[in-house]
């Protein structure tokens, strides 16, 4: 017998259905103006403008009603993108928590659907003509443009959202824009953030070509310059109304060290991830001190501190906690994501919503958590948060912080207690301290000369790991590196950029962000380098797709490694920099933000001095390592333990310079010939006179032309309309008496230039 079919409730789409009563909430002043001020631009046909409202404020809250009441109470469509999964959801639970009857007198319901790479969520392909609300990842809107088609093809007017939109200058949200204006004639387009201003001047400037309309509001902060804005609110002003809390910030040193021993990977896996390295995190999980110190701290302000979220390292910690938090006498549990734990056989979000009713009930006093409650979650009892774990996102922080911070208008505390516990990293990791989110000190150019130099001084370090671990490493020859003047191995600057990447496995963005430090050896490679950019992508960019393949990032890549990164350099040369720097610029369209470091002493860096001091002192090996004791526990904002990852290296490159010093290489007593350049292979042409070698490739490249004017393969005759995937090669080899000159020069494809050099 045929099985019926069976069927299944779909969570990615369906009806709102208005509620009978009206809404009972009451917006703030703040969300009333803003909802004015977007009252006023609709009068337009078409508009693009931008609401600025920092975290807390309510800009979903405020962006869902004004639209229930101005297009989907009118039957008109709207599109909402974000970049994150979870603002998806939170997007369509507001509109689904104020389908009001006040807000939507006119329909008794309206047909939604939402999208994005999750299993829970549709696909593009399932957009129907009939939605009416349709919230989507701007990645899988970005994959399938031709989605939009057929659901806008009767319309001539749409509503697009874009939410956290600080990242819509990236490639695919001004692909989705361009293709959307094509669509429909009047566009109105509202972008959402808390942050609108990125790092780069140039993208400042492209987020003002995009979000272009404004209302004539008094200026009160001329921060946001062209910026097209219907409303902004800065966290200040929030908090002085009360609707956010008055943050009191507590810190407790745990006296436990971490980070001594990092590898270079490990460094780098916590300053662009966020990661605490496996060894590290089961230390801190399994202090007993830092632990106790933890329940203690809440135990004895418990009155003070009432209900509170603690974020916790991990699993295991969160475990650790709820027991000692019990055995104190405090009601405790904790919560963790489903990805954290997915190897417990348990209803995770079941469990975690019955213990955070239970938190809301006020039947527990502390709740841990992992991975969990930084967005999204309504608890507005929460009067503490506790950072039991370091983090170096800024985003992250503001997202911890912020379940702290409802105010007492809005149903929370006037004070909200945001207590760190402070582990000594040894400075040289840049944890977010959670007052700069509130003093503006997170804004990369800070102008604070102190501040300045020591957040860049830990960027220095940090990049000049694996050189020092080089050193260190007796098995590696670093004689190159220490024969350097030491001086021209601090950086001149830096390039300071981060970039989206969506991993498919989880899906989900993660956020990279990465420095690329510039040195005297480089500088010029480098200017060169992004002074390329734009005819870089010119050539190689393809209409057909979003984000440029691998496959392309690599010969792009290749193809600069050889104009303008091609001799030795020291440091050497890094492709994973000029790959990040590739894919930023095929995000955004702009070079990434120089910053320079001119304003450091470096003469204080200098060790060759220290020495020359210790040479001219004539200090023995208890003088000595009494004086290197005493430079390094220099309590004056020491710029040495900044810069230098531990002492053993410190004094390691003192020894080095020792050496130099009394030691000086014996000059080398051979005299060399001179050659004629055309003896010489093209690279090493290149080191000595570049134009030489750039008018051989040219020319070598022009008279490969066919008759059709394409670039042909001397060898198996393959044509091309660009240089790419050719290359310049000897016809008799030079081993053989071929000499650099244009007769003996051709072109072949790679394929043919490689079976050529294996024979």
């Amino acid at each position: 017998m045929e099985k019926e079919f069976e069927y299944v409730e779909s969570t990615s789409s369906g009806q709102i259905l208005r509620k009978k009563a009206k809404s009972t909430r009451i917006p703030y002043e703040h969300q009333i103006k803003a909802m004015q001020c977007l009252d006023k631009i609709n009068e337009s046909p078409s508009f693009a403008t931008m609401v600025v409202l920092p975290t807390g404020g309510g800009k979903t809250y405020t962006a869902s009603v004004w639209l229930l009441k101005n297009a989907i109470n009118k039957k008109k469509k709207v599109l909402w993108i974000a970049h994150r999964q979870m603002l998806l959801d939170q997007a369509l639970e507001s509109f689904a928590n104020h389908a009001c009857l006040d807000y939507i007198p006119n329909i008794s319901s309206f047909n939604f659907r939402i999208v994005s790479g999750a299993e829970r969520h549709g696909r593009t392909i399932d957009i129907n003509t009939d939605d009416q609300l349709v919230i989507a990842s701007k990645d899988s809107i970005g994959r399938n443009l031709k989605c939009l088609d057929n659901w806008l093809a009767d319309d001539d007017e749409l509503y697009f959202v874009i939410d956290e939109a600080h990242h819509s200058i990236a490639k695919t949200y001004r692909k989705i824009i361009d293709h959307v204006k094509e669509l429909v004639p009047n566009l109105k387009i509202i972008g959402l953030t808390a942050t609108p201003f990125r790092t780069s001047k140039k993208e400042e400037g492209l987020l003002s070509k995009i979000f272009t309309d404004g209302v004539d509001l008094k200026k009160t902060d001329p921060v946001y310059g062209d910026l097209g804005l219907a409303y902004a609110i800065n966290l200040k002003e929030l908090i002085k109304r009360q609707i956010l809390s008055t943050p009191i910030f507590e810190h407790y040193y745990t006296e436990e060290r971490y980070g001594d021993d990092l590898s270079v990977d490990e460094w780098n896996t916590i300053h662009r991830f966020d990661s605490i390295p496996e060894d590290i995190a089961i230390k801190m999980v399994q202090s007993k001190e830092r632990n106790n110190l933890i329940v203690k701290t809440y135990k004895e302000k418990q009155k003070e501190y009432g209900q509170t979220l603690v974020f916790a390292v991990n699993i295991d910690h969160a475990i650790q906690l709820k027991a000692l938090f019990e055995k104190a006498g405090i009601k405790a549990d904790y919560i963790v994501s489903s990805l954290t734990i997915s190897r417990l056989l348990i209803n995770l979000s079941k469990e975690n919503e019955k213990k955070i009713q239970a938190y809301r009930e006020g039947k527990l006093q502390v709740l841990i958590n992992v991975n969990i409650l930084t967005e999204g979650v309504d608890l507005p009892q929460t009067q503490t948060v506790f950072l039991a774990r370091p983090t170096v996102s800024t985003i992250l922080m503001t997202q911890m912080v912020g379940r702290a911070l409802r105010g007492v208008k809005a149903g929370g505390t006037a004070n909200a207690y945001i207590v760190s516990f402070i582990d000594n990293w040894n400075e040289h990791i840049a944890w977010v301290n959670p007052e700069s989110l509130f003093e503006g000190s997170n804004d990369f150019f800070d102008k604070d000369p102190g501040k300045r130099i020591k957040r860049d001084m830990m960027m220095i370090s940090v990049a000049k790991l694996e050189e020092f671990a080089k050193i260190l490493d007796d098995t590696v020859d670093t004689t190159k590196l220490e024969n350097v003047p030491f001086l021209e191995r601090i950086p001149l600057g830096m390039y300071t950029f981060s970039y989206t990447e969506n991993s498919f496995g989880k899906n989900q963005d993660i956020d990279y962000t990465c420095e690329v430090m510039v040195y005297n050896s480089t500088e010029k490679s480098y200017q060169d380098f992004i002074n390329y950019l734009p005819e870089l992508f010119k050539k190689y960019n393809s209409t057909d797709t979003d984000t440029l393949p691998d496959e392309i990032l690599f010969k792009m890549e290749a193809e600069c490694h050889d104009k303008f990164f091609k001799y030795e350099t020291i440091p050497p040369y890094a492709e994973e920099d000029v790959l990040n720097i590739l894919k930023y610029y095929d995000q955004y369209s702009v070079a990434p933000q120089f910053y320079s470091f001119d304003y450091i002493d470096k003469n204080r860096l200098d060790i060759t001095q220290i020495a020359q001091f210790i040479i001219n002192a004539k200090l023995g090996r208890i003088e000595e390592k009494e004086y290197i004791t005493a430079l390094w526990n220099n309590n004056d904002e020491n710029i040495l333990k900044l810069f230098f990852v531990n002492k053993t290296i410190f004094k390691r490159h003192i020894d080095i310079e020792i050496d130099k010093i009394l030691e000086p290489p014996e000059g080398i007593n051979i005299s060399y010939p001179k050659i004629p350049l055309i003896d010489l292979p093209l690279y090493e042409i290149g080191k000595v006179f570049p134009q030489h070698e750039q008018y051989l490739r040219d020319i070598t490249f022009e008279k490969s032309k066919n008759a059709d004017g394409k670039f042909q393969c001397a060898h198996c005759g393959v044509t091309g309309d660009n240089r790419l995937g050719f290359e310049v090669d000897h016809i008799t080899p030079m081993n053989k008496g071929g000499k650099s000159v244009p007769e003996n020069l051709q072109i072949l494809c790679r394929s043919c230039n490689r079976k050529k050099s294996d024979k």
